[in-house]
């Protein structure tokens, strides 16, 4: 439905805007590792969910070759071993263990990282599961197909579930339709048909329907610097929905500091 899209899309809004971020690639596809092209590791995203230490995030993760201000935690291949055999809940909490490790600083450190963005695969298993354990907020991705209600239902009934579970701190995001035609009658259907049952969780900017979103990835370039009117369209989009997703990490952390929320319209006052 366009996770990895979206993904890689906020990532290249953020390093416009100089947020120095980290892509987690859950998916054992690897596409996101594909197109942010990070230098070779030792390890990879299966062995951080089977010793979720420092020493093995640390050796996961690489800086990618768009710059300086995206890194990879790079996806593995064989992480669908992960994805249904455990015994037990426990396992689900490495991703937030090694997360954690990687994060963590002391008072007078800042964060290594402003954004961290976990790219899940398609299926609601435990990989997905495990991200929703360790996320802050899910942002829910379809398209505006007749199947795009109950997919959302059973994402959203998943994040639901493992909020009420697992992690009390998880809050849906909203739902972020990809992929959209304008003149499209039946993609405007569907948004509508989104709205009526899930009301304001459907975000107000849709991501249009553009080549030059595929022609960036296979060129491993960040949108953002594509160029094409195509490219700065569905650029335009992104950095409003990155800055929903900048104000909602600054409310918590107000909420978690137990101060005054502040007016955080300037945090992406050039979106």
């Amino acid at each position: 439905m366009g996770k990895t899209t979206v993904v890689l899309g906020l990532a290249s809004a953020a390093m416009r805007k100089g947020a120095r971020t980290l892509v987690v690639d859950l998916d054992p596809q690897c596409n996101a590792t594909a197109s942010l092209e990070p230098r070779s590791t030792t390890k990879g995203l299966s062995d951080v969910l089977a010793d979720p230490t420092a020493e093995t995030i640390t050796q996961a993760v690489a800086p990618s070759s768009w710059g300086d201000d995206v890194d990879v935690l790079v996806g593995s291949e064989d992480a669908e071993v992960h994805n249904g055999q455990e015994s037990g809940e426990s396992r689900l909490n490495r991703l937030t263990e090694a997360l954690s490790e990687l994060t963590s600083r002391s008072p007078e450190e800042d964060a290594p990282y402003q954004l961290v963005l976990l790219d899940c695969p398609p299926s609601l298993g435990r990989l997905t599961r495990s991200a929703l354990i360790a996320a802050d907020r899910a942002l829910l991705v379809t398209e505006p197909t007749i199947f795009a209600v109950s997919g959302v239902q059973r994402a959203f009934e998943a994040v639901q579930a493992e909020r009420t579970t697992n992690n009390p701190r998880l809050q849906p995001l909203g739902v972020v339709v990809n992929r959209v035609r304008a003149r499209s009658h039946e993609h405007q259907f569907r948004i509508e048909e989104l709205r009526d049952i899930f009301g304001p969780l459907v975000m107000p900017v849709a991501l249009p329907d553009r080549l030059a979103v595929q022609q960036a990835q296979g060129a491993c370039v960040p949108l953002h610097q594509w160029g094409t009117p195509g490219a700065r369209e569905v650029a335009l989009a992104l950095n409003l929905l990155l800055a929903r997703a900048l104000r909602a990490g600054r409310s918590r952390r107000a909420r978690d500091e137990d101060e005054p929320e502040r007016d955080a319209e300037d945090e992406l006052d050039e979106a």
